[in-house]
């Protein structure tokens, strides 16, 4: 005789269970369940909150700053370059081009 019972899952203890994405959180629960929200969304989870069926805000993880791309002098060496002529004057035809009339 085959048991009818689901499989339970096992979750890591520091581990809750995943909402889907597409899954809004109606504002009601997300204000009785903020701090577990927050856990969620600090562990890299997005979580939309809805009133009423629509959509009005997610709740996102913060970026760490230093994993942030920061901009830096030096950061992309050998990626590209510059000509050596890229400061020179442009030629009659080329500043034509552009609605601009050499004389």
């Amino acid at each position: 005789m085959a048991s009818s019972r689901k499989k339970k899952v096992k979750l890591r203890p520091d581990r809750k269970p995943a909402r889907r994405a597409s899954e809004p959180i109606s504002l009601y629960d997300a204000k009785t369940r903020l701090s577990e929200l927050v856990d969620l969304a600090a562990a890299g989870q997005e979580i939309t909150v809805a009133k009423s069926g629509k959509p009005l805000a997610k709740l996102v993880p913060l970026v760490d700053e230093a994993r942030r791309a920061l901009r830096f002098p030096g950061h992309g060496k050998g990626e590209w370059w510059v000509a050596d002529d890229f400061d020179a004057p442009m030629s009659r035809e080329e500043l034509a081009l552009f609605g601009i009339d050499s004389k």
